[in-house]
Order: C-alpha cells, then structure tokens, then sequence
C-alpha cells in the first residue's frame, strides 16, 4: 500500500510532522503524524501501520547507521519521527490488537556512565516492537540478576565504552548463571570484541542493527 511506503520513507528522513523544520527540504510538508492519521482514516489496520511502515522505517535507518551512511544524529530525529506514530497508535495497540515481542533488559555495567550506545539500541528495538526494562549507567550485577527474575527477558544487553569496565560483563554473566538464568546475554561497546563476547559465554553485537537481528534470531528459535 503506497501510504504505508510514505510512512516508513518519512521515518528515515526523520520528517516528525508538518511543523518540523527537520529536515529542510521538507519544511511545511506532512510528516509522520499526519500520515498516520491518514492511513487510520483510509481503515488501515493499526498493526499494519505499524509492521509496513514504522518498523520498516526504521529498520532502514537502522542499516544506514550500521553501514556508515548516516549519524547520531539522524538516528535521534528519526526515533522521534517514529514516535509520533507510536503515539497515535498507543491507544489501539492498547486494545490488544499488537501485543510485544518481549523484554529485552538493558543497561551500562558498574563503573561505567556511557548510555549513547544503549539508547540507540534502545530507540531501534523499541521501533520493532520491543518492550525494554532499561536500567540506566553504572548498573551492579546484582541489579541485573533482580530485573531478569522480575521481568523474564527475552535477552540482556550490555553496554560498556571503556576497556576498565568491559570486564564488569563478565561479572554480570558469571553472576547471571549462577542464579540458574540462562537468558542470552548480548554484549556492545567501542572496546568489545567477537572474540571476548565467545569468552565470557555472551552474543557480540556489533551495532544497534546487529543487536536487533540477535533479537530476531532469538526469537525465531523460540518460535
């Protein structure tokens, strides 16, 4: 459906809605928000808007960031363009028409106050559908443990930006099992390698992309 395609094209320009000024070229234009709107008011399924046009938006944008193409930046606006249409549909989704694929626990390890990289892991598995527990920067490995016994994840995302407190990951997973929790742990960060992700007895995840196809991959399996 070609509405559903202006969707998701909207989402990886970051076009929000028609009073953004973001991006320039596109100052005035309907964005995000009122395609959503109108797809609603063609009878469009909520689910459908959301699985052929947010989602694959994103996705795109997801790739871009992975490949190089684009930056920071251009991820923080189009999240914001993808969650004016979230928010439209909220209220149905709500009803029971879509449910969550899952949780998926987040945080940065003990000593460690860098968050880019979990948000932007964050912001894109949030836009395909996942439900994240984020427990924020400087998280202790008991913290961890308490959340996956609360909220039984799917996964465990772990961040870390400096090789002083990559090692905390390897806490967290020897602690994790040892509680009998065998949930998948995915690892990121500047410092973290392939390599030290099989050695801990965690999934590497290369990129904000790489940790939502990990995600995808787990729950095919499940399936």
């Amino acid at each position: 459906m070609e509405i559903l395609g202006e969707i998701a094209a909207l989402v990886e320009q970051g076009k929000k809605d028609a009073q953004s000024n973001y991006p320039r070229h596109m100052k005035g234009q309907p964005g995000v928000h009122e395609k959503v709107e109108e797809a609603l008011a063609q009878g469009v399924e909520p689910m459908r808007i959301l699985n052929e046009g947010l989602t694959p938006g994103m996705r795109a944008l997801g790739k871009k960031f992975a490949d190089g193409q684009i930056f920071v930046p251009e991820v923080l606006m189009a999240s914001k363009a993808m969650n004016a249409g979230v928010e439209i549909l909220r209220p149905l989704l709500r009803q029971g028409e879509v449910r969550s694929r899952g949780t998926v626990v987040l945080g940065t390890v003990a000593g460690d106050i860098h968050d880019i990289g979990k948000n932007l892991v964050k912001l894109l598995i949030e836009g395909n559908g996942w439900n994240v527990e984020d427990l924020g920067v400087n998280v202790v490995l008991q913290r961890f443990v308490e959340s996956v016994r609360k909220t039984n994840p799917v996964a465990i995302g772990l961040s870390a930006l400096l090789t002083t407190t990559m090692e905390s990951m390897r806490d967290v997973v020897g602690a994790l099992r040892e509680a009998g929790v065998e949930t998948p742990v995915v690892i990121g960060g500047a410092p973290v390698t392939e390599g030290y992700a099989r050695e801990i007895g965690a999934i590497y995840g290369r990129d904000p992309q790489a940790a939502l196809d990990i995600l995808d991959q787990i729950s095919a399996s499940k399936n």
